[in-house]
């Protein structure tokens, strides 16, 4: 049985359409609070990748942390929503997916119509308003929705979510009624193209197998795009890789560990030779926030911390580290005594004020005595001189972050 999905667009008639639609076709509402709800269940809230229904809720709607190029957490997360929600298409039932859920649905499963109800930021503005919101409060929410909306798309395809290639129907909102937009709809449910098909089947087989590869390359740090159809599964490598024939191999045994029969094939991306692969290692320290002035400084020694697999992100100075911290919380600091604006000491103490649990480890080449024995009351759990021996910096984040492991697994 075919299906309906609305991807939703703030202060139109979104809601309005997919009740009606549900009642008059007899689809089942399915909402991305169901798909998070039914994820929690199938992976029960699995204490080693610390996943919630909070968490689930900030990797669909708020932005990419900077370290989860490090981490791969929203990877992870996207693939749990997309083992259940694949489930879910493979059944017989006939649904109304409504919300961020329906880019999750791959364009080859056809007997999904996929459907964007649209209008201008002005008139949604004013929709907004005479919902009752203040003028201000009416653009505040459009431009929110559309921040989370179209870092989304970003994240799953690098395309704006209202771009009308995600979509069967585009339908502009503006002066149509709730009732007529139903009936557009319903037409085109009704036509052939959407019904279910052999080949439409096998597209959600297809994703089934490639959301159950991908996971396991993620659970062993790969992060590749992951295509599989029939009986072969295409791997594609964007980084360019010192030995490409060993990751092949090391991938191809990943993947037909899972299902041997799988023909697999491991190919460049368009943009191979861009940057580096590399493998995250989940067990090395992933969030490390590098705070210090001397911005050739923090570029350096991030990329030789990365290069032994802790995962840096640099900022160069206090107010952006505390800007950061603030909904982006890093497990480990490195932190700067001296620097221009906020002390080292003032950012320590106000980031033990938001987040007691980060780790700081101070960095200085100006520090007294009376800067260490303050700095270590405030929480520290390392005081260094510059200049720093890599190694010697490299292996304190590691006890920094073997501690807060310990910490948590209390």
């Amino acid at each position: 049985m075919s299906s309906i999905a609305l991807f939703p667009c703030s202060h139109t008639p979104v809601d309005e359409v997919a009740d009606s639609l549900s009642k008059a076709l007899g689809l089942q509402m399915y909402s991305d609070e169901d798909l998070i709800e039914d994820t929690c269940e199938k992976y029960n809230l699995d204490p080693v990748t610390r996943t919630t229904a909070d968490t689930l809720r900030h990797m669909i709607y708020d932005k990419t942390s900077v370290f989860n190029q490090f981490t791969l957490e929203k990877e992870l997360a996207v693939n749990m929503l997309k083992s259940v929600l694949a489930q879910k298409l493979a059944t017989q039932e006939k649904y109304l997916f409504s919300g961020f859920l329906s880019l999750l649905i791959p364009p080859n499963v056809t007997h999904i119509l996929k459907v964007l109800i649209a209008d201008s930021k002005s008139t949604r503005i004013e929709r907004a308003v005479s919902d009752g919101l203040s003028q201000k409060e009416a653009k505040k929410s459009v431009h929110t929705h559309d921040v989370k909306a179209y870092g989304w798309s970003e994240f799953l395809y690098n395309t704006e979510a209202y771009d009308k290639k995600l979509y069967d129907m585009v339908i502009p909102a503006k002066e149509k009624e709730t009732q007529e937009i139903v009936n557009e709809i319903t037409r085109q449910y009704h036509t052939t193209p959407v019904l279910r098909t052999i080949e439409s089947q096998e597209a959600v087989d297809d994703m089934i197998r490639a959301t159950e590869i991908e996971r396991t390359l993620l659970n062993n740090g790969h992060k590749l795009a992951v295509d599989v159809e029939g009986e072969t599964a295409t791997l594609i490598v964007q980084k360019s890789v010192f030995s490409f024939s060993k990751l092949s191999e090391e991938l191809t045994n990943l993947v037909q560990a899972i299902d041997s029969s799988l023909k697999v094939n491991v190919v460049r991306g368009s943009n191979y030779d861009v940057s580096i692969y590399r493998r995250q290692k989940f067990e090395l320290p992933s969030k490390v926030l590098f705070v210090d002035d001397e911005k050739e400084f923090v570029q350096t020694v991030s990329q030789r911390l990365i290069s032994r697999d802790v995962g840096t992100y640099g900022v160069y100075s206090g107010e952006e580290a505390l800007d950061l911290i603030t909904d982006d919380r890093p497990d480990v600091m490195v932190l700067d005594l001296k620097m221009p604006g906020l002390h080292g000491v003032e950012v320590l103490r106000r980031t033990k004020e938001i987040a007691p649990e980060v780790e700081v480890i101070i960095l200085t080449g100006h520090g007294t005595s009376d800067d260490m024995e303050q700095c270590m009351k405030l929480g520290a759990f390392a005081y260094m001189n510059k200049p720093v021996n890599i190694e010697e910096l490299s292996d304190t984040i590691r006890k920094a972050y073997e501690k807060l492991q310990q910490r948590a697994s209390v």
